[in-house]
């Protein structure tokens, strides 16, 4: 456990895979029109790995029962299988530039991990921002994360555990290692804090409960979960502008229901989580459970009223994993099974948008990748 101050940044105290689902159905408020051809060592310094419990099917947002309330998105039963040779074309990225030597350090961004805590250190150790030992390695290294720590994969406390601890790590180099609230955040802490209160979900009666466990929740996770974890996870911003970049983790426009300025929507997300109520926080996840704002006809505008709103360049997201931003569904041909090949993250929407979901939960890549990318 990590015990003392939960602020990111600077001051902070240290503190099987499974198939994908078919038919990837969007409910009603996520809706967003399709064209045609898109629809074609010593382990001290690593926290301990909690058991694996049985892998659900891989779920995308899922609804309880046979109906599909408007608050949910797919299950796992819903997404396209894909299988090993299918392959996923995406923007490589090339080799990091090196940083002058007394400037800010390298900005690094990592897409959503649920769980997948071994693949994260291999990642970030691929960049040398961790040692062997599982240490912050990477000096004056700026890295934030895009949310999404848990459900899905084995073990999400422990990658919170690594996420919190590599934040002191990184603050007492002279770094910073920063997180962004992503939807499955809302819906742990939903869980926790609300359990089987049935909410409004605008298509009938819901609860937090539910809705976690259809979208991968594991129950180890509840049982490892504590008070520091969700006093981490209540207090994280929702968006922020890094070297131009707006980090964010849902690809959709509902952050502007929250505020006209970056402050404005993390202060009004933060309220909202403090005053608890049930069904205000379940309007907040329905909301940021939203995707593929970006994608189609429209989407580049979309982009650029964010930009226009809260500043940068380019819009930086996790949440839609790459293979379904692309279209691409797979197949079901074949006994040896693998993800897509991903290279590196999606550039897309006028290049104003970069995905970063690398569909690690679909035997994809959880992607740690240098901003900016360099062509």
């Amino acid at each position: 456990m990590v015990e003392g101050s939960m602020t990111q940044g600077a001051g902070q105290e240290p503190v099987v895979r499974t198939a994908t689902l078919r038919d990837f159905r969007v409910p009603p408020y996520a809706q967003t029109p399709v064209p045609p051809q898109a629809q074609a060592a010593p382990p001290s310094p690593v926290p301990p790995r909690a058991p694996a419990s049985p892998r659900a099917p891989h779920p995308g947002n899922a609804v309880v029962g046979d109906e599909q309330p408007e608050g949910y998105t797919p299950t796992e039963r819903d997404l396209p299988v894909i299988r090993r040779g299918d392959t996923v074309q995406v923007q490589t990225v090339p080799e990091p530039r090196p940083v002058a030597e007394g400037s800010r350090g390298p900005l690094f961004v990592v897409g959503d991990v649920h769980g997948y805590l071994d693949e994260l250190i291999a990642a970030l150790g691929e960049q040398g921002l961790i040692d062997a030992d599982g240490n912050w390695a990477a000096g004056n290294a700026r890295l934030w994360f895009l949310g999404d720590f848990t459900d899905r994969g084995p073990d999400g406390i422990g990658v919170i555990d690594l996420v919190m601890r590599l934040s002191a790590e990184a603050a007492a180099a002279g770094g910073y290692c920063k997180a962004l609230m992503g939807n499955h955040e809302l819906l742990l802490i939903g869980a926790k804090r609300f359990a089987d209160t049935p909410v409004n979900s605008g298509a009938g009666t819901a609860t937090f409960q539910a809705a976690w466990l259809l979208n991968g929740g594991q129950k180890t996770d509840m049982e490892r979960l504590q008070d520091v974890h969700l006093q981490w996870m209540s207090r994280l911003d929702a968006v922020v502008e890094e070297d131009g970049h707006l980090l964010m983790h849902s690809d959709t426009t509902a952050y502007l229901d929250y505020g006209s300025t970056i402050e404005d929507v993390n202060d009004t997300i933060t309220a909202i989580l403090t005053r608890n109520d049930a069904d205000e926080c379940w309007d907040l996840f329905r909301k940021l459970t939203k995707r593929f704002a970006f994608r189609d006809e429209g989407g580049a505008q979309a982009v650029r009223e964010l930009l226009t709103t809260y500043g940068g360049q380019r819009v930086v997201h996790g949440h839609s994993p790459i293979p379904y931003l692309l279209g691409e569904v797979g197949t079901e041909e074949g006994e040896d099974s693998a993800g897509p090949v991903i290279n590196g993250p999606h550039v897309y929407a006028d290049d104003l948008a970069i995905a970063m979901d690398g569909g690690v939960t679909m035997a994809g890549k959880l992607l740690v990748v240098q901003l900016p990318l360099h062509d």
